[in-house]
């Protein structure tokens, strides 16, 4: 079963993915994730993307398909986060999977406010030394812990991502709509609720 998490930064398709890669058996393919380490790494492809990444570009998308090509699991239970961001894009994983005799099977949108990312984000706080999340209202650091607030979570940077996101995003939502597989989902909800509306759509993910 092939799963797409389209939604908004801050809507929790990262840490929802991560749980249903841990119980249901699923590959989490966070492009994000995937560059960095590429680079890191300083593999072939990830050398490629640093050029791009270096001159402030953006990643080709056959380089990006490359990248997922390298960690695509032979059984097919995969959860791309964050990718496809295009119709290009989702043409391409289109391809890619057309030759592998899969398609995608369901689309989740993550549906959340504005007014609610900018809450959620700007709130988010990190321990530099360790990496550790918090938020100020819903996960307070413990006393004696210095954290940041990183540059990309402050309000007006949120409100360019959010514009970018619905500009970039809005046709894609279409063309899974017309596809007819995409599936809403309230992320204003508890993590447990938004974790079992994920669970009906999927069918327990068999």
């Amino acid at each position: 079963m092939i799963l797409v998490f389209l939604g908004p930064p801050g809507a929790g398709k990262g840490t929802q993915a991560q749980r249903l890669a841990k119980e249901k058996g699923f590959v989490h393919i966070s492009t994000g994730d995937l560059l960095r380490e590429a680079v890191q790494k300083g593999t072939p492809l990830g050398k490629k993307a640093k050029e791009y990444m270096d001159r402030g570009e953006l990643v080709p998308d056959d380089l990006i398909i490359a990248l997922i090509e390298e960690v695509f699991p032979e059984h097919g239970k995969v959860i791309f986060d964050g990718f496809p961001r295009t119709i290009k894009q989702a043409e391409t994983l289109d391809e890619m999977l057309k030759k592998k005799g899969m398609k995608v099977d369901h689309v989740l949108l993550f549906e959340l406010s504005d007014e609610e990312i900018i809450e959620r984000l700007s709130g988010r706080r990190i321990d530099p030394k360790t990496g550790k999340v918090y938020h100020i209202k819903y996960n307070p650091p413990p006393l004696g812990v210095e954290v940041i607030q990183r540059d990309d979570d402050k309000p007006e940077v949120i409100k360019n991502r959010l514009k970018v996101y619905r500009e970039q995003t809005a046709p894609l939502i279409e063309y899974y709509e017309k596809k007819g597989i995409l599936r809403k989902i309230d992320a204003s909800k508890p993590v447990e609720e938004v974790y079992k509306q994920i669970l009906e759509v999927i069918g327990n993910g068999t």
